[in-house]
């Protein structure tokens, strides 16, 4: 099955990424704190990411052109996340620096038994995006928008712009926001976290909330990613499930998975790949980014891509 839309052709750029960027200070445990207790660290890293910028990162990879619209402190930590995607070949000419302002950052615990993660995270205010401050021009340039709803009338003004020119709308989902049903309206592609479709319609079948919302909002694709179970997509009324792929060497961290799994998924639409053939992809991506601790350490380039799709070492079959 193919994806129910065209591209638009010769444009700038294959994908404009509108959101989150972070820096993350990621400190590895032998095994998940208990409450009111102490534990030694066995060690600690600073690194790049946030969903949206990690996925730009991913992207620019394997070998799509891609530009962030992004807000950074003019902090040391904005310095580092705003050079990180330089480094990556990420067009950031459309991003700030805002003054006075502190780049978001989080602090993530990971268990080292299972490379499992809890996020504690923090955004500054002074980050956010009005509607009449994003580059709407930007999106003519672009064949798709990719983007997260932290500023979600922004978000809106954008999305608008992209349906009016015929630009795809994917966006990156875990939490519900203000405005989140009007930006859903001009979505084609909506992936989400597992739990997201049930706790936004109160609806705890997964295929059942999917439905709704492919349904509610016209998502021509909707589906949600589902750690070591793989993914579940719905395309023209037929669910797709792929089976995740085993991490090689075990699985150190699984930060910045789901921002993983939208790299592979986009890039299989930029190349006319089925829909199966892309989600396969999705996931392969997001067992390749979790061999290293770190949101982009270990994204993969083409190639390790392409050799990880010919292996047959999958997980066990999706529930």
């Amino acid at each position: 099955m193919y994806f129910p839309f065209e591209l638009p052709n010769q444009r700038d750029f294959d994908v404009v990424g509108f959101g989150t960027n972070a820096v993350d200070f990621l400190i590895q445990v032998p095994e998940y704190p208990t409450f009111n207790s102490k534990i030694e660290l066995n060690d600690y890293t600073q690194a790049a990411g946030g969903e949206v910028a990690s996925t730009m990162a991913g992207l620019q990879r394997l070998g799509c052109k891609t530009a962030y619209v992004g807000r950074f402190g003019d902090d040391d930590a904005g310095r580092f996340g705003l050079q990180s995607l330089a480094d990556d070949g990420v067009d950031v000419a459309f991003s700030q620096v805002v003054p006075r302002a502190r780049t978001q950052i989080a602090f993530i615990i990971i268990d080292e038994r299972s490379g499992e993660r809890t996020v504690i995270w923090k955004r500054d205010a002074h980050l956010k995006f009005h509607e009449n401050e994003v580059p709407t021009e930007l999106i003519r340039r672009s064949r798709i928008l990719h983007c997260t709803p932290h500023d979600a009338k922004a978000c809106i003004a954008l999305a608008r712009e992209a349906r009016k020119l015929g630009v795809i709308v994917s966006t990156d989902i875990d939490n519900a926001f203000d405005g989140i049903e009007k930006l859903l309206h001009y979505v084609d592609i909506l992936i989400a976290s597992e739990d997201f479709p049930g706790r936004f319609l109160g609806i705890r079948d997964s295929k059942t909330a999917i439905r709704e919302l492919s349904s509610r909002y016209g998502c021509s694709v909707t589906g949600i990613t589902r750690g070591e179970a793989g993914s579940l997509l719905l395309c023209a009324d037929t669910f797709i499930e792929s089976r995740a792929f085993a991490v090689p060497g075990g699985c150190k961290d699984t930060t910045g998975a789901g921002d993983a799994f939208r790299v592979g998924l986009l890039f299989g639409l930029l190349n006319s790949k089925s829909v199966e053939e892309s989600a396969d992809m999705a996931n392969a991506v997001a067992s390749l980014k979790c061999r290293k601790v770190g949101a982009r350490t270990a994204l993969p380039t083409q190639l390790e891509l392409e050799e990880m799709l010919q292996t047959s070492n999958r997980l066990t079959d999706a529930a």
